[in-house]
């Protein structure tokens, strides 16, 4: 597919720029505050709730380095995106640009592969957000409510991407307003101005009275990363979404423009207040969570089951916003042939039905083995999506590398977002990646994750070289027999 070609198929009928309806068959239904709430939300997944404090007890005070690196790398990995996005929004987004700047064979395998991890994803969220329903009502078993849970999103999700937008505008609506309160009654409490506060205060003591700022050396920070590295997996979401948007170029703009103050606020900021709360040892953080220590050490009352709320909200919308992505990467890979064809078509709302259809399968397909075989085949699907993220981010890096070029030959004036330091930046940030996926192998906990999901890559990649080659072979013999005829 050539560029010019791509960028008419991102714009409305004529092709042009922020066209309202997408010449593909989905509909432009989501309004610019779907695209921001989404932007903003996308960044808060349930891993920032749930899997911070073991972060804090493996690193201390120097988590805050684990998530400044983290962070900074999925700010470039953001901004290569939104380059690419800004001249060319499309519902495959990088898989989309992977195929026209790598060859096919890319596009095919980074497309599965994402697939792969949201659908898994669902399996996760389905699970944990079952778990907190049951406990507020143990009547309904687990296994109903992930059930009930599960049908509920794919009826939104089917019903039009304006419903979806909606829903997911709620959703991150509530973790965004929970972090900024969080933020700002923390911070008063650090300095000792919260009415009514148990924490005394101890301003920015807590962040080296426990054995210093780095208690764990430089190792723990790295061990950190790997901690907190998958929290971060979501950001890329808007860039697909923009695609059924009244404004995509703007929205895709605003969004990679604005994710800085975003991981600034939510991330270090949530994190940097936990920290100032407590001291990092304190042992509540591990076994209550960090936002439910923090905030019992303040005073407030019923912080479990207010966090249990917020956490539920964040699995939800992991959940609705999962189902979208992996359903539209599988409607642009059915659209470039690397998929059925079926998973192309739209209904009458402009929404890809069997796409949807086709990943919620696999997800209800995934729930099931994590209730009945959780050790072993729930297990393997688990530990081989779990490094797909750190994938997905270096092929966004080796294709914006090309991607550059192209469209500075064929559509110079549609690159209005660019990357900085192009192309110092792109390589250093491949080259941490490369980093953090090497660290994953030599650290014992993470090693079968990173090696079983290299095991996936290799096969997933092998079927997309295999059937590159077969249409080349098919296009040549189809020339071939073309050229005899006209003999």
């Amino acid at each position: 597919m050539s560029t010019t070609t791509t960028l008419q198929k991102a714009g409305g009928p004529t092709g042009e720029p922020g066209s309202a309806q997408p010449s593909d068959g989905l509909k432009a239904g989501l309004k610019n505050r779907h695209l921001s709430m989404i932007a903003i939300g996308g960044v808060i997944g349930a891993g920032l709730f749930v899997g911070s404090g073991g972060g804090i007890a493996k690193a201390g005070p120097a988590i805050l380095i684990s998530y400044l690196l983290v962070g900074a790398m999925v700010v470039f990995v953001m901004r290569m995106l939104g380059e690419m996005a800004a001249a060319s929004p499309n519902s495959g987004s990088f898989s989309a640009y992977a195929d026209r700047a790598l060859g096919r064979w890319a596009g095919f395998s980074i497309g599965w592969l994402y697939w792969f991890f949201w659908v898994v994803v669902l399996a996760v969220e389905a699970t944990a957000g079952a778990k907190i329903l049951e406990g507020w009502i143990p009547a309904v078993p687990q296994w109903a409510w992930a059930l009930i849970v599960m049908v509920v999103l794919t009826a939104t999700n089917l019903g039009s991407v304006a419903s979806y937008g909606e829903f997911e505008f709620w959703f991150a609506g509530i973790k965004v307003v929970a972090i900024g309160a969080f933020v700002i009654v923390g911070l008063l409490a650090v300095f000792g101005v919260l009415p009514g506060s148990d924490n005394p205060g101890a301003g920015f003591a807590h962040l080296t009275d426990a054995g210093g700022f780095m208690p764990g050396g430089w190792g723990s920070v790295l061990t950190g990363v790997l901690m907190v590295v998958f929290s971060f997996m979501g950001s890329e979401i808007v860039t697909l979404a923009a695609g059924e948007s009244e404004d995509p170029r703007r929205a895709v703009t605003k969004a990679t423009n604005s994710v800085i103050w975003r991981i600034g606020v939510f991330y270090l900021g949530s994190i940097f207040v936990v920290l100032t709360l407590l001291p990092w040892n304190d042992k509540s953080i591990v076994e209550k969570g960090s936002y439910v220590a923090a905030l019992d050490s303040i005073g407030i009352a019923h912080a479990g089951q207010i966090m249990n709320v917020i956490v539920l909200t964040a699995v939800l919308s992991c959940l609705n916003s999962g189902l979208y992505t992996a359903s539209r990467m599988a409607f642009s890979l059915g659209e470039r042939g690397d998929a059925p064809k079926v998973f192309a078509k739209t209904s009458k709302n402009g929404v890809p039905t069997v796409a949807i259809l086709g990943s919620v399968v696999f997800g209800f397909i995934a729930v099931y083995f994590n209730y009945t075989s959780p050790d072993t085949v729930f297990n393997f699907l688990l530990n081989s999506s779990g490094a797909i993220a750190l994938f997905v981010w270096l092929v966004i890096c080796l294709t914006q590398l090309r991607m550059r070029g192209i469209l500075m030959r064929e559509a110079p004036e549609k690159v209005t977002v660019k990357m900085w330091l192009f192309p110092y930046l792109t390589w250093a940030t491949a080259a941490m990646i490369t980093f953090v996926l090497g660290y994953m192998v030599y650290d014992e906990d993470n090693r079968e994750t990173v090696l079983y999901s290299l095991l996936v890559a290799v096969v997933v990649i092998a079927i997309g070289v295999v059937l590159n080659m077969r249409r080349k072979n098919v296009a040549a013999e189809a020339v071939a027999a073309a050229v005899t005829d006209a003999v």
